[in-house]
C-alpha cells in the first residue's frame, strides 16, 4: 500500500521563502482548494493520504518533501537550507516514527553543518542524484552518501543553476525516463537514461510526480504535457498555480512510500 504524507497550507504561506521568483499575492483559499484537489489525485493514484497540521509560524510547511527522504530501507530527516524551515521537522519525525502498517523504517538525520532539502534528491532505481544548490551543501551531500551507501545506493552530486532545487530542473517521468530542463542541470549527469525535454516556452515544466500507473502533472504546461503523452504516459492534471507562486510544484507537496 502507498502512503502519502501531506501538510495543510499554513495561513502564513504569503510569507514563504522565495529565491528565484518575485513575490506575488497568493489566494489562500484557492491554494487550499488546489491542494485538496492534489490530495484527491493522490487518492485516485492509489495512495492513502494522511495530512499533517501546519502552524501559523510555518509558511513553507506544505512543501513536506523537503523535510525527509523516504526509501525502502530507511528515512533521512533533512536539515533544510533555509533556517526558518527547520521548525517543520518535529511533526514529520513524529509521523514517520509511528508504525505504518508493518513497515517501520529507521530514521537518520543530516547534522550541522550539513544542509539538505528533499527537493534536491531524485531517486532513480539504486542511484540517487542530489542537487548541489543554494539549499543543499557539499557536507549535506556527503552525509547522505555515507548513509545511503550502506544501504546499497550510489549517490551522485549534480550542480544546479538558475532554479531552486534539482527537482525544479529534472524529475522522473517514468521508471526509465526523466523530464528535464537542460538549461538548469548538466545533461551529462544523466548519461544512460532516456530524457524528455520540456517545451522551450515552459522552463518550469520539469517537475512531474509518478504515482501508480500515471503522472500527476500541472495544468500550467500543456505543451510539455503533450510531449509526455507522446511517450505513452498517462497524465493526471492538477492546477497548482497558487502553490507555484511559492516556488512549489507537484513533487514538493507529499512524501510517498510503501507501507
Amino acid at each position: 500500500m502507498l502512503m502519502a504524507l501531506t501538510r495543510e497550507i499554513s495561513p502564513a504561506i504569503v510569507d514563504c521563502q522565495l529565491t528565484h521568483l518575485p513575490r506575488t499575492p497568493i489566494d489562500l483559499e484557492r491554494a487550499r482548494a488546489q491542494h485538496a484537489d492534489y490530495e484527491w489525485a493522490l487518492v485516485e493514484a492509489g495512495c492513502t493520504v494522511r495530512r499533517l497540521h501546519s502552524g501559523p509560524d510555518e509558511p513553507d510547511s506544505v512543501f513536506i518533501e523537503d523535510i525527509a527522504v523516504v526509501l525502502e530501507e530507511l528515512a533521512v530527516i533533512t536539515r533544510p537550507g533555509a533556517e526558518s524551515r527547520r521548525a517543520e521537522t518535529p511533526a514529520v519525525i513524529d509521523a514517520l516514527s509511528r508504525p505504518q502498517g508493518l513497515h517501520v523504517r529507521p530514521l537518520v538525520t543530516i547534522d550541522e553543518p550539513g544542509t539538505l532539502d528533499g527537493g534536491d534528491v531524485l531517486v532513480v532505481g539504486r542511484t540517487v542524484f542530489v542537487g548541489s544548490s543554494q539549499r543543499t551543501n557539499d557536507e549535506g551531500i556527503n552525509q547522505l552518501r555515507r548513509m545511503l551507501q550502506r544501504a546499497g545506493y550510489a549517490v551522485r552530486a549534480v550542480p544546479v543553476r538558475g532554479c531552486l532545487h534539482l527537482k525544479s530542473a529534472v524529475t522522473a517521468a517514468a521508471t526509465d525516463a526523466l523530464l528535464i530542463n537542460r538549461a538548469w542541470v548538466p545533461v551529462e549527469a544523466f548519461t544512460g537514461l532516456e530524457l524528455i525535454d520540456v517545451h522551450p516556452a515552459e522552463p518550469y515544466a520539469a517537475n512531474a510526480l509518478v504515482v501508480g500507473d500515471g503522472v500527476i502533472y500541472p495544468t500550467a504546461f500543456p505543451r510539455t504535457r503533450e510531449r509526455l503523452e507522446r511517450h505513452g504516459l498517462r497524465i493526471r492534471p492538477v492546477d497548482v498555480s497558487e502553490l507555484a507562486k511559492a516556488e512549489g510544484a507537484v513533487t514538493c507537496c507529499s512524501l510517498i512510500f510503501e507501507v
